[in-house]
């Protein structure tokens, strides 16, 4: 496993990856006013994978670009992380409401928790769960405002399960990354997105022959510059490499909590703009927070060699 960050780098760059994809959701939902999604998926990832090869074979050389035996593999794994989470999980919110599929993709954790337990034979600990938990009731506050009916207003079940198939998508391929020890997170990420890119240009091209889908305009292109931009630069290129990197250091039990900054940016953003925000709001951000923190802490090589030493039920959370 690749441990060029330190445990508080790789926290950082969690972080940093879940608040750049909750700035992308307020940001996405406008360019979707303008542009078709398979569209917009494409023109993101079919910039960002080159992107990410330029960088890999700046950083680590010709062999690095070697696939060593390994191109079905990455390609299944990049297509069902990248083309199945984006298409899926926007395809479902044009089916259901958007608190809702916030909700689902805060399930993230306990979903990875749950995968892992049934593919790895790592079963959760208490901390984790207690985490999660935590966690899910903040997102739950923060969405609902404290009251539960606006989240089980609207029964959109078809929706719904499609947003979870797209987090179940990423959720597998985060978790695949720990059968790559001997490649960096940047080699790992820069091969699934080159291949996941593929699968989804091809689908966008598909949408539009089919007349799913149509193509942007010049003037559409330019006014949206920006915006692609982050998508591409931001959202894309910093975030799922800082992503694959914390996951790859502090593995994926730990790492998949900071999915929750997701929603809280948004809340975050929805304040900065003026629109009011609730005490049960409030007190949900603070407990994802804590959640996060709780998690972190267990999960650090000191603590859990001093809870260790304590008793000898293993409480802390277990590496992926």
């Amino acid at each position: 496993m690749n441990r060029s960050l330190s445990f508080p780098q790789a926290l950082g760059a969690l972080g940093v990856a879940a608040m750049a994809w909750g700035g992308m959701l307020p940001l996405a939902k406008a360019l979707m006013l303008h542009m078709d999604v398979f569209v917009m998926t494409a023109i993101r990832y079919g910039l960002a994978a080159p992107l990410f090869l330029l960088a890999l074979a700046w950083k680590e050389g010709r062999p690095a670009l070697r696939l060593d035996g390994r191109g079905w593999q990455l390609a299944a794994l990049g297509s069902l992380g990248f083309a199945g989470f984006n298409l899926l999980g926007y395809e479902g919110l044009r089916h259901t409401q958007p608190q809702q599929a916030a909700i689902i993709i805060a399930l993230m954790p306990l979903l990875s928790a749950l995968v892992n337990w049934a593919l790895n034979g790592v079963r959760p600990s208490a901390g984790t769960w207690a985490s999660i938990g935590l966690s899910l009731l903040g997102v739950a506050l923060v969405l609902s405002n404290g009251n539960p009916a606006h989240l089980l207003a609207d029964n959109h079940l078809g929706g719904d399960g499609l947003v979870l198939l797209g987090v179940l998508c990423w959720v597998i391929y985060t978790l695949a990354a720990r059968r790559y020890p001997a490649w960096s997170s940047l080699r790992y990420t820069a091969w699934t997105c080159a291949f996941g890119a593929l699968s989804i240009v091809g689908i966008a091209v598909l949408a539009v022959a089919l007349g799913h889908a149509d193509l942007p305009t010049l003037p559409v292109l330019r006014e949206s510059a920006w915006g692609l931009a982050y998508l591409v630069l931001i959202a894309a290129f910093i975030a799922v490499l800082g992503w694959n990197a914390g996951i790859q250091r502090v593995g994926a039990s730990v790492g998949v909590l900071f999915i929750n900054f997701v929603p809280v940016t948004a809340f975050g953003i929805a304040l900065f703009q003026g629109v009011h925000i609730g005490g049960a709001e409030v007190l949900g951000a603070g407990l994802v927070m804590l959640a996060l923190l709780l998690n972190s802490a267990l999960a650090h090589p000191r603590l859990k060699t001093l809870l260790s030493r304590r008793q000898p039920a293993r409480i802390c959370t277990q590496e992926v």
